[in-house]
């Protein structure tokens, strides 16, 4: 049994990763703030005796013995983490020092949970983890997309200078159960939407593209990420690589719903990237063959009962 903490633990992704480390036979400590995740998420695992829940803000430092740390905590929908980007850079460089320092201290594993938003906008597609990226230091996402960008090279720093043990994971765009009803992405905007018959909301001509990826098979790459060798430390890019345009997806939902919704169209936001689709073949090679199993309609069908139940 491993004792393991997972920062942003009661959020969306977070989650998820706790309940599956628990059903592994772990030991897991969630630590959350509750800025963008809920206890609704995790209440269902308070009556287990090897789950502890934390209110924390990884902003402060953080004791505790643990020999893994997954590091997830940070608003990730523009929506949150647009609100006080102040706080959300705030989250991303503080909390990555202050787990890395426990990282330290402890000799444990550290997993950052990084993401596709680090290339930006990107001008290589697919995007391979060798692209730098482009991104936009000075606009209304780069509280978010710097901050990440950040703490990758703080992982770095602490890695060549005091040897600790870290793992970095890219993660593209993830949709499933628990996701926040208004939380602003793309997948719960419009399945929220079309489950109440309003109109469904593309930002720009709808024909930029957009890779989807179940929460499932996100976690399994995780878990995979943090039991590799000591030596390989990422980033690895962890994503679906099946390529859809936003308007398709409305499409999808539109059907999987039986929705009377319209769509409407609206401009595109600052800086919104006009392509996103990962390159596995990294994660592939390095994570005994990992990939991406549910398919989006499959996955949607999942997400949709959820949203059903909740609305």
């Amino acid at each position: 049994m491993n004792r393991i903490l997972v920062t942003g633990g009661a959020g969306f992704i977070g989650s998820h990763l706790c309940e599956r480390l628990l059903n592994e036979g772990n030991d897991v400590i969630c630590l959350d703030n509750y800025f963008t995740g809920s206890k609704t998420n995790i209440a269902h695992l308070l009556n287990n005796p090897y789950f502890e829940l934390v209110r924390h803000d990884v902003i402060s430092p953080y004791y505790a013995e643990v020999d893994e740390i997954y590091n997830l905590a940070c608003p990730a929908s523009p929506i949150h983490y647009q609100y006080n980007p102040i706080k959300t850079i705030k989250t991303s460089v503080m909390g990555a020092i202050n787990m890395l320092g426990l990282a330290k201290r402890l000799t444990a594993r550290i997993l950052q949970a990084s993401t596709s938003e680090v290339y930006g906008d990107p001008n290589v597609h697919p995007q391979t983890e060798a692209y730098w990226g482009n991104v936009n230091p000075i606009g209304i996402r780069s509280c978010y997309d710097e901050g990440k960008r950040c703490a990758e090279t703080l992982f770095m720093d602490y890695h060549r200078q005091n040897g600790v043990r870290i793992k970095i994971i890219r993660i593209f765009n993830t949709y499933g159960p628990r996701m926040h009803p208004n939380d602003g992405r793309v997948v719960s905007n419009f399945i929220v939407q079309a489950l109440q018959n309003k109109d469904i909301t593309i930002y720009g001509d709808g024909q930029q593209t957009r890779s989807f990826q179940f929460v499932d098979d996100l976690v399994e790459g995780m878990i995979r990420m943090m039991q590799t060798p000591e030596d390989l430390i990422g980033p690895v890019n962890i994503g679906n690589p099946n390529e859809f345009t936003i308007l398709e997806l409305a499409e999808k939902i539109l059907k999987l719903t039986g929705s009377k919704s319209k769509l409407i169209f609206k401009s595109l936001p600052q800086d919104d990237p006009v392509q996103r689709q990962p390159d596995i073949s990294k994660a592939r090679d390095v994570l005994n063959n990992w990939q991406s199993v549910i398919e989006l309609d499959d996955g949607l069908l999942k997400t949709i009962d959820y949203f059903r139940k909740i609305i």
